[in-house]
C-alpha cells in the first residue's frame, strides 16, 4: 500500500520505519529540505533516529508529491502546528483514510487532535482514526516489542490498519472509543511532566508510583466527563502509555519535567529538549477543560501552576500532600 506520513519528527520517522520494513510504499513529508535530501540519499533522518537506516522511502517538503496516489495519510504533526499544515493537506486529498499519531489537546479550542483533522479536512478526507500506546519512538524503530492500539469509529477502517501496522514486533489491537484513546495519549503526558518534576526534585520510587496512580485517576474523571469510556483508560492508551511515559529515560514529557524539578526555567528546558513535549501546552488547555467542566484533578493543574504560574516545584509537592483528606476512589 501506498502511505503518506506528514511530519517526519522521531515518531513520524519511527512510523516510517516501520511500515516500510513492513513492505508498503513510504512517502514522508518534511518541511526541512536537509531531512528530505538525507532520507533520499542516505535512508537516514539526520535529526530524529539518526542511527536508524530506513528502509527506501521517498522524503519530500512538497504536500502533493508525499500525498500523490496514497490510500492511507498518516499525520505525525503536533497540535501546535496543526491549524497551519493541514489546511494545506487537504488541498491534495482524494477520500484517504487520515490516521493521526499526535498526542495533544488544542489550548484555544480544548480540541483534541482528531477534532482539529475533521474541521480542517472536511469534505476532502475518509474516515479518520488514531493511534496510541506506550510506543516510544526509540525503541519502536529498534524493533523492541509493543503493542498499540487503533481508535476509529469506521472499525472497518480501523481493520485495515490494523493489518497496515501489524508487524512481529508491534502488535496493534483496535478500538471504537476514539475519544478515550485520543484522550488517554494526551492526558498521560501531564501526568509524565509530574513524574518527571519527581524525579528532578530527587524523589523515589514511592512518590512516582502515587503520582502515576492518582494521576490514572484524574485522567479517567476527565476522560468520562469528555465522553469517552472509563474502562479505556485501563488498557493501551491510557495505563500502557502512562507507564511507559513517566518511566522511561526515552519519554520527552518526563525528560521535560525533570528539568523543570532541578530548577530549570519552562524556556531554558523547552531549548535543551530540542523537541516538542506535547504536555506542556496540554496542561494549559486541560486547566480550562476542568474548570469549564467542575471537576477536580490537583496533580493536572498543580503542573499547569508549576510551568506557567511559577509555583515552585518543592511547594507544588507541599499542596498536593497537604490537601484535605479524603476517601480512595479508583
Amino acid at each position: 500500500m501506498k502511505i503518506a506520513i506528514v511530519g517526519a519528527g522521531s515518531w513520524g520517522t519511527a512510523v516510517a520505519h516501520l511500515l516500510g520494513s513492513n513492505g508498503h510504499e513510504v512517502q514522508i513529508w518534511s518541511r526541512e529540505q536537509n531531512i528530505c535530501d538525507s532520507i533520499n540519499k542516505n535512508n537516514r533522518n539526520p535529526v530524529y533516529l539518526q542511527d536508524i537506516q530506513l528502509p527506501k522511502m521517498l522524503a519530500s517538503t512538497l504536500l502533493e508529491e508525499v500525498l500523490s496516489g496514497t490510500k492511507v495519510v498518516v499525520n505525525a504533526v503536533p497540535t501546535a502546528y496543526l491549524r497551519e499544515v493541514m489546511p494545506k493537506v487537504r488541498e491534495y486529498l482524494d477520500g484517504q483514510i487520515v490516521l493521526s499519531l499526535t498526542k495533544g489537546i488544542e489550548v484555544e479550542t480544548g480540541l483534541r487532535a482528531s477534532q482539529i483533522l475533521e474541521e480542517e479536512l472536511a469534505g476532502k478526507c475518509g474516515s479518520i482514526a488514531v493511534l496510541s500506546g506506550p510506543n516510544l519512538a526509540k525503541e519502536v524503530a529498534h524493533q523492541v516489542p509493543s503493542a498499540t492500539v487503533i481508535a476509529s469509529r469506521n472499525l472497518e477502517d480501523a481493520k485495515v490498519l490494523q493489518g497496515v501496522f501489524m508487524a512481529p514486533y508491534f502488535r496493534v489491537y483496535t478500538n471504537h472509543d476514539l475519544v478515550g484513546v485520543e484522550l488517554g495519549g494526551a492526558l498521560k503526558n501531564i501526568i509524565a511532566l509530574a513524574a518527571g518534576i519527581s524525579d528532578g526534585i530527587g524523589f523515589g520510587d514511592n512518590s512516582k508510583a502515587s503520582l502515576i496512580t492518582r494521576g490514572l485517576v484524574e485522567m479517567k474523571g476527565i476522560a468520562k466527563a469528555m465522553g469517552a469510556e472509563k474502562e479505556t483508560l485501563s488498557g493501551l492508551s491510557g495505563m500502557g502509555d502512562l507507564i511507559a511515559t513517566c518511566s522511561s529515560q526515552l519519554s520527552r514529557n518526563r525528560t521535560f519535567g525533570e528539568m523543570i524539578g532541578r530548577g530549570k526555567t519552562l524556556e531554558e528546558a523547552q531549548k535543551e529538549l530540542g523537541m516538542v513535549a506535547e504536555g506542556v501546552k496540554t496542561s494549559l488547555a486541560v486547566r480550562k477543560i476542568i474548570e469549564k467542566l467542575g471537576i477536580e484533578a490537583p496533580i493536572c493543574r498543580t503542573v499547569e501552576e508549576v510551568l506557567f504560574e511559577n509555583l515552585p516545584p518543592k511547594k507544588a509537592v507541599i499542596k498536593l500532600m497537604t490537601r484535605e483528606a479524603k476517601h480512595e476512589v479508583a
